[in-house]
């Protein structure tokens, strides 16, 4: 039997639907995702933690859920919602449906509803606050609940997401005869800030020939400078950079000591630690389909994106920063480097997972830097 389920938004739009995975409640801010597939990466994204993922795709779950696909070591969306949700998923990979991995990981979805109506909600009227609920049968009530809501702006995730302790990493890129790799001999010394760090990425790291080591996002940069790292990662994560000043003042200490990569929070968090500012975009950029000029060549790369916040490109020039690629789409920045130090980042997704590969050069990139040794 189909359980009955509401989704509320802070202003007052109301969807009714049916429950998809546990009962009860999930709240968080309401984004739309545009990838046609890759929702197992989307849900274990930590990225996403403080948010609820709409999917614009409108059959999800075809392929099953597999414990390859995993972004990171759980699910953190706080919701998920779907048109259609498949129960029966085909794929030689599966190991169980959707809703059943939704349940057991305690994530409270809806499906059923109209999510073109919902998404184009959201790009007019911008990301904001909703709840799902099985429980709460009156939608204002719900929506009254929504507005009382923290939104994520001045909120810490990354201390929700991060690893408690340094550890490595040795996993390589995944091949489909083979699976995932072993890593190959090692060229360089990596230390790689877990601000919710994603998988892919340590595995595309891995396959450069780093010798990787994770260390939690509150490491102060005496302690990474110790470990005399041939160069220094800084990681996507979630919520508002400005609000992890502890991670600023650590990037800060370590400009023009070792070459530095960022992505997606890491570029935010550049921009900050050079003096920069940071904004919130109205509904963010969610999705593997994201066309990015690289304004050097002026080659156009689709790419995979996952960001409720921007660098302001004006704000960081004064410090010597130059904005290298930006969105086609709204003209924002999508990336910056140094003009004299080791120093670049981006702020989509280059290890893609989900999403297309255009921008794998840039952990060559990466490579090359910490080759002429900064």
């Amino acid at each position: 039997m189909t359980r009955p389920a509401l989704l509320a938004l802070a202003d007052g739009r109301v969807f009714r639907g049916e429950a998809l995975g546990a009962s009860g409640e999930g709240h968080g801010e309401v984004v739309f995702n545009t990838s046609m597939t890759g929702y197992q990466e989307i849900l274990t994204d930590p990225s996403y933690r403080g948010q609820m993922v709409c999917m614009t795709y409108p059959l999800i779950g075809n392929y099953g859920i597999n414990p390859e696909d995993v972004e990171s070591r759980r699910p953190w969306v706080s919701g998920f919602i779907v048109k259609e949700a498949c129960p029966f998923p085909s794929s030689w990979r599966a190991r169980l449906p959707l809703d059943d991995y939704l349940r057991d990981n305690h994530i409270v979805g809806i499906q059923g509803i109209d999510t073109r109506a919902l998404t184009r909600h959201l790009r007019d009227h911008g990301a904001q606050e909703g709840i799902i609920s099985t429980e709460e049968p009156d939608g204002a009530r719900l929506a009254d609940r929504a507005r009382a809501l923290p939104g994520l702006v001045g909120r810490d995730l990354v201390t929700e997401v991060t690893v408690r302790a340094p550890h490595g990493w040795s996993e390589g890129p995944w091949d489909l005869a083979r699976g995932y790799t072993p890593a190959p001999a090692s060229r360089f010394k990596v230390v790689a800030f877990d601000s919710g760090i994603k998988q892919n990425i340590l595995r595309c790291l891995v396959g450069l020939g780093c010798t990787v080591e994770v260390v939690p996002a509150d490491t102060p940069a005496a302690a990474v400078l110790e470990r005399k790292p041939d160069g220094v990662f800084l990681s996507n994560g979630p919520g508002d950079p400005e609000a992890v000043p502890y991670l600023i003042e650590t990037v800060r200490g370590l400009i023009g000591r070792t070459p530095i990569f960022g992505i997606c929070l890491g570029n935010q968090i550049l921009g900050l630690a050079f003096g920069g500012s940071t904004y919130k975009l109205p509904f963010g950029h969610h999705g593997g389909n994201h066309p990015v000029k690289d304004l050097a060549t002026g080659k156009v790369e689709i790419t995979s994106q996952n960001h409720g916040f921007a660098v302001d490109p004006r704000s960081v020039e004064r410090f010597g920063l130059v904005e290298t690629h930006v969105n086609l789409n709204d003209g924002t920045s999508e990336g910056m480097r140094h003009r004299d130090l080791p120093i670049f980042s981006v702020q989509y997704h280059p290890e893609a997972s989900p999403g297309p590969h255009d921008a794998h050069y840039l952990f060559r990139r990466f490579a090359d830097l910490m080759t002429k040794g900064g």
